[in-house]
């Protein structure tokens, strides 16, 4: 019975305190709540009593205003980004972003140096700013990959203005799966041409990419990207590659020597590339093989065909295969112009049927794999535009599609430890795209 009795005095006292609070000075609240909490087993209030009541009076007090950035002068700015497109003039992109300016209209249709905002190519970026009441303020144009035009408001007065643009250099990823042509699939990869190029160049020793190509190969590369004020401009170096062909996995590294040299290897330190190109074109198709009986269409008679026909345009480049020198440039009767490569002691390669060398090009002269030594013609014993191949191993014809091609010269035990510290970096953004990848096709 006491316990109950002294619940319900405390449950009383915490009311009444409450009560009081509300009417009692902060100093003096604090301490009845702490009388309260501490001492409710002790005593209690009285029904019906009543405290006298505290006076009280308003204290207002003047506080600082917080001080506000900026001139008061300045005008607020409001920026926004459009984009150039196909059939905008300066007018119509002042129009769409809002500009209700003719003074502005005035110096751009005027000023020598805002002339570059009459030259606009569709996709570009432009940046706006203006203020409340619509009168442009500022305004960004980068009108080359090395020049942005700015025009800027001060009072009534304006400056245009062409100074170099911000410009960095950013890595970018990329993967694909082929399903009709390694084209296509780069294209739904959103690929650059210049880095799919650069994917048949590095592989182009170990795969026929006309051939060798089937439903289901995947690509991943990492590669460089030029960024000028935030646009892509330029596709730089292809850093690292991995192509997965016919369930064959080839990857590729890329890796400065000490001597300055750039190569690619794969990550063992082998070289990525052979020392040899199955193809003297980055694509072409294959209109004649290499044969022991074959029908001449011109000279109407079984003869062997020991090279392969490539068909192309006339003008298509034609490639080196090998790094060599030129042991032969000129004409020879059934080949027509031709040019006749010597790679060491023991290979040696044959172009013909060519419409022109590359300019410069004379016997003794070096070339590396890749560089262009002359362009598909029709001269010679040729019913059409195409370019005749030959590989020869001391100095016999072998098939250049399907012998066994030598390796490039692998990196030696004293570069293999510096090659795998620069390229971990590489190897690490290429498992990422892998894990992707994997992931992307678990989920079909």
């Amino acid at each position: 019975m006491s316990e109950k009795k002294f619940l319900i005095l405390s449950q009383r006292a915490a009311a009444l305190a409450v009560h009081v609070v509300r009417r009692v000075s902060p100093a003096q609240a604090a301490g009845l709540v702490v009388l309260t909490l501490a001492g409710a087993a002790a005593f209690g209030f009285a029904p019906d009593t009543t405290l006298d009541v505290v006076p009280t009076h308003p204290v207002v007090r003047t506080l600082p205003q917080p001080e506000i950035l900026g001139s008061e002068s300045s005008a607020p700015q409001y920026w926004q980004e459009e984009r150039v497109l196909r059939g905008d003039t300066i007018g119509s992109l002042l129009a769409r972003a809002g500009v209700d300016d003719p003074a502005a209209r005035a110096f751009v249709q005027s000023d020598a140096a805002a002339r570059a905002l009459y030259q606009l190519r569709p996709g570009r970026p432009i940046e706006i700013a203006t203020d409340g009441e619509g009168r442009l303020v500022a305004l960004r144009l980068l009108v080359g990959d090395d020049d942005v035009l700015s025009i800027t408001r001060d009072g009534e007065r304006f400056t245009a203005a062409h100074g170099a643009p911000a410009s960095d250099t950013r890595v970018s990823v990329a993967s694909g799966e082929i399903r009709s042509s390694l084209f296509g699939a780069a294209d739904d990869a959103g690929l650059p041409d210049a880095v799919t190029l650069a994917l048949a160049d590095i592989f182009g020793g170990d795969i026929d990419f006309y051939h060798d190509l089937r439903r289901g190969d995947r690509f991943a590369v990492v590669f460089e990207t030029r960024y000028v004020e935030g646009e892509a401009v330029a596709t730089g170096r292809v850093l690292a590659a991995e192509f997965v062909n016919r369930g064959q996995t080839y990857r590729a590294l890329l890796w400065r020597t000490p001597d300055g040299h750039e190569a690619y290897y794969d990550d063992s330190g082998r070289s990525s590339r052979k020392a040899f190109l199955r193809s003297p074109m980055e694509f072409s198709r294959v209109t004649s093989g290499f044969t022991l009986a074959r029908f001449h269409p011109i000279l109407k008679a079984w003869r062997a065909h020991r090279g392969t026909d490539f068909g192309a345009p006339i003008g298509t480049p034609v490639r080196a295969t090998a790094d060599g020198s030129v042991a032969f440039a000129g004409q020879q009767t059934g080949y027509g112009n031709v040019v006749i490569l010597r790679h060491g002691a023991t290979y040696s390669t044959l172009y013909g049927h060519l419409s022109r060398f590359a300019q410069g090009l004379h016997v003794g002269e070096r070339v590396q794999q890749g560089d262009t030594i002359a362009y598909v013609g029709q001269t010679g014993w040729a019913t059409g535009p195409h370019l005749h191949y030959e590989f020869r191993v001391a100095g016999e014809p072998r098939d250049p599609m399907t012998v066994a091609l030598p390796n490039a010269t692998p990196l030696d035990a004293a570069q293999r430890a510096a090659f795998a510290s620069a390229t971990a970096p590489l190897l690490q953004q290429m498992a990422m795209v892998q894990a992707a990848d994997d992931a992307r096709v678990a989920q079909r």
